[in-house]
């Protein structure tokens, strides 16, 4: 960003609150256009900030420029703060065409407000994930589940595997150089399914309680945890560096085991933080207990070696208003969920983290013939792997609607992607081709579903 914007300020925390309110009008702007034209507002999070990412790179502004190359930024100046040489740190991490530049920004007088402006916004995008698992955590009813358990529990599979598959073949066929870890990694981005489109599309169908609706919310809550695991071990083999068959087994389990700890003994954990605040206000009570709870598990899942989100997700499966139904009837005040509590904090800091990632796609990048060939690979396996899920359902009728139901991958998918361009085992080029794979499925699955479920009730009148 220009020096002038960063100049005059009395308070040193005024450029960072400049800075990261300008990132969030942004996504609003995305949000809103997205809801008049009735897509997803996660494609317009998303296409604002590879239009202000592009665009505002091409004029020369220095905070995206910082922000289009992700958390390895911060590496550069880890590093010249334990005494290495700028230049070369620069030119080391980011090659001898961007090095340069980046050590200018960060040289220059505002450079230090750029980085500040800039770690602010990646640690707003970071707690933005975390709410996000959460939240689909929340909206998780295991017991609602159950009454189509087989059928969800064979879409989820099917669904997770073939994708999986897939993906790891059309990588080693387009890509044959591409490291293992690589291959892998990018292959288990194309397992995710977005909960939260799907259920919009079903809500406004009216076919939420339906057969199908269940069987494709169960298996989605199915692909999540299997795709959660399947993160968690490929996040292992990426930082041991090989296939060790003991340490993936020890991922498996440890993942495993931090699930089921969480959900047997998560509940316990809740009533005596529910039973400690009795004494406060009960939304105090919900707050402070949903928020402390959820930033445990994260830690948690962290300190055992997981991803933070695997710890987030299991916070939301865990908690639910009748924890506090006792504080409730005592206080007489109204009655608020923790959905309505933690909902604007969600609101808040999930469009930064979508537009954030926007900003991370390279447009140059599509200018390169085998770019669009893996973008290309990845769409048709995507798609193709989860139509497949569809063999899961019971009913014949059903399988169409379950297939469409499983393709939109949207912010799963994105948060994949995501934890892989920070472990390095994704880059640029490749980022580009999976948002690309995200953007497509998300922006045609909806369509499609609404006119299958349409045609539907159609044959079902006649």
């Amino acid at each position: 960003m220009q020096p002038g914007l960063y100049f005059g300020h009395g308070d040193p925390i005024a450029p960072v609150i400049l800075g990261v309110t300008s990132i969030l009008a942004f996504a609003v702007i995305g949000r809103v256009v997205a809801r008049k034209l009735s897509q997803p507002t996660v494609l317009g999070e998303l296409l604002m900030g590879i239009l202000l990412g592009n665009i505002a790179w091409y004029y020369g502004v220095d905070l995206i420029a910082v922000l289009r190359e992700g958390p390895r930024v911060f590496d550069v100046v880890n590093q010249t703060l334990m005494g290495a040489p700028l230049d070369q740190v620069a030119i080391s991490i980011f090659g001898a065409d961007k090095g340069p530049e980046l050590a200018r920004i960060i040289r220059s007088p505002h450079g230090g407000q750029v980085m500040q402006v800039a770690q602010a916004v990646d640690v707003f995008s970071r707690y933005g994930v975390i709410f996000l698992l959460f939240m689909v955590g929340l909206n998780t009813n295991l017991d609602e589940m159950r009454s189509v358990g087989r059928d969800s529990i064979r879409v989820a599979i099917i669904g997770v595997i073939m994708p999986l598959t897939l993906g790891y073949l059309v990588v080693i066929l387009i890509r044959p150089e591409m490291s293992f870890n690589s291959s892998l990694f990018i292959a288990a981005t194309l397992g995710a399914t977005s909960i939260g489109i799907t259920a919009n599309v079903l809500k406004e169908m009216g076919r939420s309680g339906s057969r199908e609706g269940k069987i494709i919310l169960g298996a989605a809550v199915g692909d999540d945890i299997l795709g959660l695991v399947i993160l968690a071990v490929v996040s292992g083999i990426v930082v041991s560096g090989s296939v060790d068959i003991a340490e993936v087994s020890t991922v498996i389990v440890v993942s495993t085991l931090f699930l089921i700890a969480a959900v047997k003994l998560g509940p316990l954990l809740v009533r005596i933080a529910a039973t400690i605040m009795r004494r406060l206000d009960i939304v105090e009570a919900k707050m402070f207990t949903s928020y402390l709870f959820v930033m445990v598990l994260a830690w948690m899942a962290n300190l055992a070696g997981l991803a933070t989100i695997i710890g987030a997700f299991a916070a939301g499966v865990v908690l639910h208003d009748s924890f506090f139904a006792r504080h409730e009837n005592s206080s007489g005040s109204k009655v608020v969920s923790i959905r309505e509590l933690i909902m604007p904090l969600e609101v808040i800091l999930v469009p930064i983290f979508f537009i954030l990632m926007g900003i991370q796609v390279k447009i140059e990048s599509f200018l390169s013939w085998p770019v669009v060939t893996l973008a290309g690979g990845l769409l048709v396996a995507a798609v193709v792997g989860k139509l497949a899920s569809g063999l899961g359902a019971s009913k014949p009728a059903a399988k169409l609607v379950v297939a469409i139901g499983m393709l939109p991958r949207g912010e799963v998918g994105l948060v994949f992607a995501a934890i892989g361009r920070t472990l390095g085992v994704i880059d640029d080029s490749v980022f580009a081709a999976i948002v690309l794979m995200v953007f497509i499925t998300t922006l045609a699955a909806p369509s499609w579903l609404k006119a299958e479920l349409s045609r539907q009730i159609r044959q079902q009148k006649d």
